[in-house]
């Protein structure tokens, strides 16, 4: 494919399509309550945080329907309401048409009213003539091919419109979601559409959960067209029973963890700054799901860092051998009574099957002693002093060590250590798991 990838909003929706791309034309088929409209405003929300054009066509919900089902997505200067329903199925009712009465220069949305929605030639011109006032990749929400059709009482026009929308709107560079209630039409209709559109996904409810099936990925070698895949939606939040994509060892999660800790944002903040919700950066950290490579670029600036340095270690991920890098280390937390006195870090993580041991190098601050052991003891443990002193209180004796000392450990733990020096001392400790 030679068009730009995009994102659905949603890094396993996108993994399961293996992507969107620009000139997508993606059919929706739902069942009620299968969730369609939370895939549109994940959809919507990651075009608006990139500054994109989007249009939200509607046959089927009132202007001010939307703006409530919305909420500040809907105040953007990006987001657009291309309205077919006022003149449509809402009759012309005054009730309707009063949302369009301005409350002065507070009144936030872009509105366009189609005078005869009942013409789709009409419908087709003012999506054409937005489309063209407009700069970017503009990206369209139809709602829905459904609404057409009692709209314009014919199946026909509904498929006349539809073969001669989709290639115009592929070639002018747009992205288009459309909403089908899949048992409202014909074996043939569909049939017609899903041979135009390059992406058609199926979205229904089985045992009472929600499964989405991709039925048609165009050019693009998913391993999961036609497999039902269970998810859930929590708060508008989409998450998928899928395992975590990310590689074995690499965790960019933790890394985005760390950076945003160290910087003193919280996660709420975080998504902000990115134009993502809480709870996806949440899932991101616990690796439960990865970003978007667009999302990914927008996390490493909101963090000020460079992006090659969240990713950093990938190569190592997937690295079959002996040899582990430094860098590699991840720091570890103690008790909190050990706060200030003692720090870590575990050489080698502890995803890696290489090994049935732990290696860390600690570092015990001088003057510093510690009521107990640093660590829960599970099994035999060695440590080897690199530098400074250390005495060990163990079984009610003192021990004393110096640099090139060893301590092997079986039993018994150590009931106190201590640095009575003047500088940290540094030990290479050895655990088995």
């Amino acid at each position: 494919m030679n068009k730009n990838r995009i994102s659905s909003g949603i890094p396993q929706l996108d993994s399961l399509l293996k992507d969107l791309y620009i000139g997508d034309n993606v059919l929706w088929y739902e069942d009620a309550g299968s969730f369609s409209s939370a895939f549109c405003v994940h959809f919507i929300r990651d075009a608006l945080a990139l500054k994109q054009p989007v249009i939200y066509v509607t046959f089927d919900r009132s202007p001010k329907n939307v703006v409530t089902f919305l909420g500040p997505l809907a105040e953007s200067q990006n987001f657009t309401i291309l309205d077919c329903f006022t003149n449509g199925k809402g009759d012309r009712s005054e009730i309707f048409n009063k949302f369009y009465e301005k409350d002065g220069a507070q009144w936030p949305h872009q509105v366009v009213k189609v005078k005869d929605p009942a013409n789709p030639t009409l419908v087709a011109e003012a999506i054409y003539g937005l489309q063209g006032s407009l700069s970017g990749d503009t990206r369209f929400i139809i709602d829905s091919l459904t609404g057409m059709q009692t709209l314009w009482g014919d199946e026909e026009q509904v498929i006349s419109f539809y073969t001669r929308t989709c290639p115009r709107l592929y070639e002018l560079d747009t992205i288009a979601y459309w909403v089908v209630e899949k048992d409202a039409h014909s074996n043939r209709l569909k049939a017609n559409i899903n041979r135009i559109a390059q992406v058609a996904i199926d979205l229904s409810v089985k045992n009472g959960r929600p499964v989405l099936k991709v039925l048609k990925a165009e050019k693009r070698n998913s391993q999961f067209l036609n497999k039902p895949q269970l998810f859930s939606c929590e708060g508008g939040e989409i998450i998928f029973d899928l395992p975590s994509p990310l590689p074995e060892r690499f965790h960019l999660g933790t890394r985005i963890k760390a950076v945003r800790t160290k910087l003193g944002l919280s996660q709420k903040e975080l998504a902000e700054k990115t134009g993502v919700t809480p709870s996806s950066i949440s899932q991101i950290e616990k690796n439960l799901i990865y970003p978007s490579i667009p999302a990914l670029f927008r996390l490493a600036e909101s963090l000020s860092v460079e992006v090659t340095s969240l990713l950093d270690g990938m190569a190592a991920a997937g690295r079959q051998g002996c040899v582990h890098r430094g860098s590699d280390g991840v720091g570890i937390s103690f008790d909190k009574t050990f706060k200030g006195k003692i720090a870590g870090v575990r050489l080698v993580s502890t995803d890696s099957k290489a090994t049935s041991f732990d290696p860390y190098l600690l570092r015990i601050e001088p003057g510093k002693k510690l009521a107990g052991h640093f660590f829960s003891h599970k099994g035999e443990e060695m440590g080897y002093l690199l530098s400074g002193t250390l005495t060990l209180q163990i079984n009610g004796q003192q021990q004393e060590m110096t640099a090139g000392d060893v301590v092997c450990i079986k039993k018994e733990v150590p009931e106190q250590w201590e640095n009575a020096g003047e500088t940290a001392a540094e030990l290479l400790w050895i655990t088995t798991r």
